[in-house]
Parts: C-alpha cells; structure tokens; sequence
C-alpha cells in the first residue's frame, strides 16, 4: 500500500515541478489537482460503481478528457465557473476556483495522468496517503509551509488504538488536516460493530439451542 502511494505521490509531484517553470505555486497546483480528482473520481463513481453522477454531463469528467488544446483549456475555465454556481456541496467545493495551468498542453497531461489511475478502486488509506504527501511535499518546498507538520500515519493509529472509540461516541478533532484520525477512528468502529453483530448472532443461537 504505501509503496504504491508514494509511487502515485512522486508520479503527480515530478508533473508539479514541470508546472512550476510556467510559474505556478505548490498550493495552486494541489487545487487544480483537486478539482481534476473530483471530476475524476465522480466519473468512477457512475462507470465502476454504477452510482448516478453529481455532476451535469456537460461538464463532467468525460466532456473534459475528450478535448484537447485551446478547446480543453477553454472548457476547463467553463467547468470551474459552472461547479461553481448555485448551492449545494459542489458549488462550496469549486467557488471561485479558477484555471491556474495556462498552458493547454500541460493541462492535457495532466488530465491524461490522472485519467490513467482508477482512483475510486483505491483504499481509503492510500488516497490519505497520497493527499497528505502532496501537502507534506508542499509544506517542505515552500516557505508558506514553514510550521506545518505531519503526524506519521503509525504514531497516528497508536493514538486512535489507545482511544478505542466507541459506537454513538463523538471523535473532536480541531486540527484534523487531513483527517486520518477521523479515518482511523472510523475504521476502529467498524470493526467493533462486525463483532458485536456476530457477538449477537452467536448469543441468539445459544439462546435458541437452550429453550
């Protein structure tokens, strides 16, 4: 797992230092990647888990890949402007959001790198993973994140093992980040919910086999 995370991590980082000669910033290349995931990932989302898109056709994952040059470019600048509009999730997720990658042919890489991973088919963890090691890489190479520190993932589950959170508990998180204690804590439950189902089924054959 994190073998191929860090290999996603450095593939999507070498293309962020080729961004950079045209004079884009480590923050502003993170977003436009995350607006691309987004309509990527919804895409996933209809095509391999057979879902229903949030996303109008027109402006969805599909209209974008299949265009190339000043066309691809210019409808990207249309996709960020029309997610942004109206009310709803979507609209807080991409207002004012704005075309950053001014160079057509790069822009087309990028959407062809991202369109070559199946984002949605991977583990939660490993999306953490690669989210948190783009901002990690980001905090390292600029000033802007000077003061910025990333709990190791290992030290983070030791903490959430020593919590034990249980079913109906509240998890307060005020410095959440990337949220990995969220996601860890979740799974923690999860797990504790299977027992006690199967803890149950077993309690309930017992019961039957005495009366």
């Amino acid at each position: 797992m994190a073998t191929e995370s860090s290999t996603i991590v450095q593939r999507l980082w070498n293309y962020c230092n080729v961004l950079r000669d045209d004079g884009m910033s480590y923050g502003d290349y993170v977003k436009q990647l995350t607006y691309l995931l987004f309509l990527k990932m919804d895409d996933g989302n209809t095509h391999v888990l057979n879902k229903p898109s949030a996303i109008p056709a027109e402006v969805n994952w599909a209209s974008l890949r299949r265009l190339s040059g000043d066309d691809l470019e210019t409808h990207y600048r249309q996709i960020l402007t029309s997610l942004g509009q109206g009310s709803g999730l979507i609209p807080v997720i991409f207002r004012k959001a704005q075309n950053k990658i001014q160079d057509p042919a790069k822009l087309e890489r990028l959407v062809e790198l991202i369109d070559g991973e199946t984002w949605i088919g991977l583990d939660i963890d490993i999306k953490g993973e690669i989210y948190e090691g783009l901002l990690e890489k980001n905090a390292q190479d600029t000033k802007i994140g000077a003061g910025q520190y990333f709990t190791p993932r290992p030290l983070i589950k030791a903490m959430v093992d020593v919590m034990r959170p249980a079913p109906g508990q509240t998890l307060f998180d005020p410095a959440c980040g990337t949220g990995d204690p969220d996601v860890l804590a979740r799974e923690i439950v999860e797990e504790l919910e299977a027992a006690l189902e199967q803890f149950a089924g077993i309690s309930e054959e017992l019961g039957g086999g005495e009366e």
